[in-house]
């Protein structure tokens, strides 16, 4: 790789021991040498010990980047998979790879479904694993830990993250070494930034030159003029997309003459990318101009193009929410943090936690390009200034604290636990979180009773029984553990389909995965409120469970449940992508992620009616999830399964007096030609999964008739 030297804390890590098998919490700034050090043990791990790697990550994004570093030992003869897909299957090919690369969640669906070559794994590493602290996140990160311990003792584990104030505590869980530093490969000045100059932490008060008014232009012009970019840090959606506008003018002004032509192309590409949406308008004209917003509105593919053209120095300034900092590395010059309060739903504005702070300020400087970094925040006043300097600048971060000990955290793996067999009895199970970060901090007498009463849970609803002091997991409660589903969820689930078994529509069902906790929920906007309850009124009767009689906080949250469905059945119903961002507030990516959070709620849906012997509601759900997968209404379903037929091809064909598979075994490929949407390839696919073939003479007429018409939509064009 042409490496020769090693960086400080790497060489510190190598002297601890890390490449003889001990277990090490490696706590150092982002860019100093984390997933070097990840490799060399994965090396010696498999070339040396024959054993297997698991690489965990938080994010789908950060897992596909991790990938991509290691993809290149496979010219080695290394084997490397990326895998962070469907959360109920039993994978057995992930066993013929040496290095598996996963997220967080996906790691704990395998663990459920006990695949044979978990016991050949010999190294676990854990990437941000400061999210330990993350109310959503941390549990489950937790949980994995714990039963990785457990099922395989000898193996090592390595703990990476950003620096944090309780390292030592992790590592004494962990049974590991420490090694952490201050140390960067670019030196990192921290300061604020208030009446065109930055104080910085060391005391020197910077004068920043230029013209412009807006503090954040005039802070953009001052780094690119000097070769650098600038990350932008929103505290919302709506802040990054308005400052990303702000910057167009002055950033175009800077742009060379063959960086305006590579822009104009990537814009017109963005463009192409999915169903145009007015975000997606939005997103190409700013990058036409050298600037990006980058949010989990967006799509993958957009994110991405963003990304890649700002690591290229095609993009100049990107205006992102803080996800962008717990994702994907994305260094530059300067980091601006724009806004040090967010919105929390329940607590209005708050302040965002230091250690959220130093993530963000820690993508400050790019290796090989930059002599230094400078991580901003923006000061909208003296006294202001002086805040932000002694509370954020100077500060450290905060302790890292267990989420896992509450009861809506450990049923499912408390659940999960014992459907393993790792724990079979209340003592067992005990035994079991005793091992637990959350019992390493505070100790298992002061989460006894949540764990008491998940336990009450699952042996009321079914999923647990006792047979003396034996606890053992039912069919029920097996099968919800390989569902990764809350067992809450697979109450509410089960519940529904025990009260209408046939003749449901698809909003009957759409409402009851929406009301149970794994779905995400829509905010409500006050204007959609009487809209909601309308709906609620003349369709109270399609409902799956007891709606609230009073209109109190249940009934609120009710009406974002109604909200979060109607996305779903507008997505399945077909309306275009843009009328679903502007009717529901959200972006594409969101579309994508609620859907991908319905079909697997319906796809638990089905496979309890299964369990529970309801053949009624199979197939209907069944069919509910192939909509909601391609976003068809039913009348697709049979072209839907053709392969390369997404909902585009499918409806043109429909339109066309083609509505199923009969039809298109008659059609000749010439008249399947005249479909806009069809190009050569597709028609020929088409005929043969029909049962049919195209002769020269009909592929020659198929092909030249292509050249007149333009055949290259994607499925979602």
């Amino acid at each position: 790789m042409g490496i020769t030297d090693l960086y400080p804390p790497q060489e510190e890590a190598v002297k601890s021991g890390v490449l003889e098998g001990k277990n090490l919490v490696l706590a150092i700034p982002t860019a100093s040498g984390k997933t070097m050090v990840a490799e060399l043990c994965a090396l010696k791990h498999v070339m040396e010990r024959r054993g297997k790697a698991l690489y965990l990550v938080p994010l789908k994004a950060l897992a596909s980047e991790k990938y991509e570093d290691f993809k290149k030992f496979n010219k080695i003869g290394l084997r490397v998979i990326l895998s962070t897909g469907d959360f109920d299957t039993l994978d057995p090919t992930l066993g013929r790879y040496d290095i598996i690369i996963a997220t967080n969640e996906k790691a704990d669906s395998i663990f459920r479904h006990k695949p044979a070559w978990i016991n050949s794994l010999t190294l676990l590493v854990v990437d941000e694993i400061h999210l330990l602290g993350d109310g959503s996140r941390g549990p489950t990160l937790e949980a994995v830990m714990t039963r990785f311990r457990l099922l395989n003792p000898k193996a090592q584990i390595l703990a990476l993250s950003a620096t944090i104030s309780n390292a030592d505590e992790m590592a004494g869980w962990l049974g590991a070494q420490l090694v952490t530093s201050d140390w960067r490969p670019v030196p990192l000045m921290e300061g604020v930034y208030f009446h065109e100059s930055v104080m910085f932490s060391d005391g020197q008060n910077k004068k920043v030159e230029g013209v412009e008014t807006d503090p954040v232009a005039r802070l953009a012009v001052d780094v690119i003029k000097s070769g650098g970019q600038m990350l932008v840090f929103a505290a919302s959606r709506l802040s990054s997309t308005s400052l990303a506008k702000r910057m167009e003018t002055p950033v175009r002004n800077l742009l060379k003459g063959s960086e305006e032509k590579k822009l104009l192309e990537l814009s017109s590409r963005i463009l192409k990318m999915g169903e145009r949406t007015r975000i997606s308008n939005k997103l190409a004209k700013a990058v036409s101009n050298g600037v990006a917003f980058h949010h989990a509105g967006l799509t993958y593919e957009q994110r991405k193009a963003v990304e890649d053209a700002f690591r290229s120095f095609l993009v100049k300034v990107i205006c992102a929410t803080p996800t962008l900092a717990a994702g994907v590395n994305l260094p530059a010059r300067r980091v601006l943090i724009y806004d040090y309060r967010r919105y929390e739903a329940g607590l209005g504005q708050s302040n965002i936690p230091v250690l959220e702070e130093k993530q963000m300020a820690g993508r400050a400087g790019r290796p090989k390009y930059d002599k230094e970094g400078q991580a901003i925040i923006l000061a909208r006043s003296e006294e202001e200034r002086d805040f932000l300097l002694e509370q954020y600048v100077l500060a450290k971060p905060e302790k890292v604290w267990s989420k896992l000990g509450n009861a809506s955290s450990l049923r499912s793996h408390i659940l999960a636990a014992i459907s393993m067999g790792l724990a079979c009895s209340q003592e067992g199970v005990f035994d079991f979180l005793e091992r637990s970060f959350c019992s390493y901090q505070y100790g298992i007498n002061s989460f006894k009773g949540a764990i008491l009463e998940s336990l009450d849970m699952l042996t009321s609803e079914g999923m647990v029984k006792s047979e003396g002091k034996d606890l053992l997991p039912t069919p029920l409660g097996r099968r919800v553990a390989e569902l990764y589903i809350d067992p809450k969820s697979a109450v509410i689930l089960k519940n529904g389909l025990k009260i209408r078994r046939s003749g449901v529509p698809a909003i009957g069902y759409l409402t009851l995965i929406c009301h149970t906790p794994d779905m995400p929920k829509l905010y409500i906007r006050r204007k959609e409120l009487e809209e909601l309850k309308a709906f609620l009124e003349s369709n109270c009767d399609l409902f799956l469970y007891d709606l609230p009689q009073d209109e109190g906080f249940d009934y609120e949250m009710l009406l974002t449940e109604v909200k979060t469905s109607l996305l779903i059945k507008d997505w399945i119903d077909e309306l275009p992508e843009d009328a679903i961002v502007e009717r529901f507030d959200v972006g594409s990516g969101d579309i994508y992620a609620y859907v991908e959070s319905a079909k697997w709620l319906v796809h638990s849906a089905h496979e309890l009616a299964k369990l529970m012997g309801y053949p009624e509601s199979m197939k209907p759900l069944l069919d509910l999830n192939v909509r909601i997968e391609n976003g068809v209404k039913e009348e697709l379903l049979q072209l839907i399964s053709l392969k390369g037929v997404g909902r585009v091809r499918a409806r043109a064909l429909f339109s066309a007096g083609y509505k199923g598979i009969d039809d298109l075994k008659r059609a000749s490929p010439t008249e399947l030609g005249r479909i806009p949407t069809l190009g050569p390839e597709t028609i020929r696919s088409i005929k043969e999964q029909v049962g049919g073939s195209v002769t020269k003479e009909e592929w020659s007429m198929v092909k030249s008739r292509s050249g007149t018409k333009q055949s290259s939509m994607d499925d979602y064009g």
